[in-house]
């Protein structure tokens, strides 16, 4: 059992360190909105429970333990996300505030059951991959949608920005997780890059949207390649 705070700290740096790297206690500070000395302080308690590496002046570390223990709060938050969009009509951009206080309850077999009527979902409905019981990961490898090219068939797979001001913006542009689109043309000054999809007149989309759009290239149909 570990508090919420605890959790909280751990699913900041699970986040932060991109589940393998190293995290700055500025960077974790920042995160939490937490004063510095209350970070360390807490960073000790962690290490005593072998769930961080903890050295003065280094950068922080999650152990084996400590991966695996946040990988499970991750999977927590974001089954529950997926089930308040899949089985209760959430927007997804509704869904975070109350994943936050349902991913702190204990109980495995609660979150089980959720994972079992949902059809056993390797992403949230974010497109973030959900940590299996065992704590591991699926690495998905998207690209943005500004690493792409005139001429390119995109597949929207993922956001980077889970903000609800955010994702209300691709609302009123009706972008969705699994929606395709061509990129028309991209400019060269200042990255506009303008896309069709839906049937919708062409679309400009901005650098803070599209780096924040993760995407799958779509491979052409052979047949109608000229």
């Amino acid at each position: 059992m570990y508090s919420q705070a605890e959790e909280n700290y751990l699913k900041a740096l699970f986040s932060l360190s991109n589940f393998n790297g190293e995290v700055n206690v500025i960077d974790l500070s920042r995160e939490l909105a937490i004063k510095m000395p209350t970070v360390t302080s807490m960073m000790k308690k962690l290490a005593g429970k072998n769930l961080v590496h903890y050295e003065s002046y280094k950068p922080l570390r999650l152990t084996e333990k400590g991966k695996i223990e946040a990988a499970l709060i991750v999977r927590k938050h974001r089954l529950t996300e997926m089930y308040l969009v899949e089985k209760m009509g959430f927007g997804w951009e509704e869904v975070h505030e109350v994943a936050e206080q349902i991913e702190h309850i204990n109980s495995p077999a609660f979150f089980d059951k959720l994972d079992q009527l949902l059809g056993h979902p390797k992403v949230d409905p974010h497109g973030s991959p959900i940590p299996d019981k065992q704590g591991n990961m699926d690495v998905m490898e998207y690209r943005n949608l500004g690493q792409c090219e005139k001429g390119d068939t995109v597949k929207v797979a993922a956001v980077t920005n889970e903000s609800d001001e955010f994702l209300m913006y691709l609302n009123s542009k009706e972008i969705y997780l699994g929606l395709e689109m061509v990129i028309l043309s991209v400019d060269p000054f200042d990255g506009l890059i303008v896309v069709c999809y839906s049937g919708r007149s062409p679309e400009a989309i901005s650098q803070k949207v599209w780096e924040r759009l993760l995407v799958e290239k779509l491979e052409k149909d052979p047949q109608n390649r000229k």
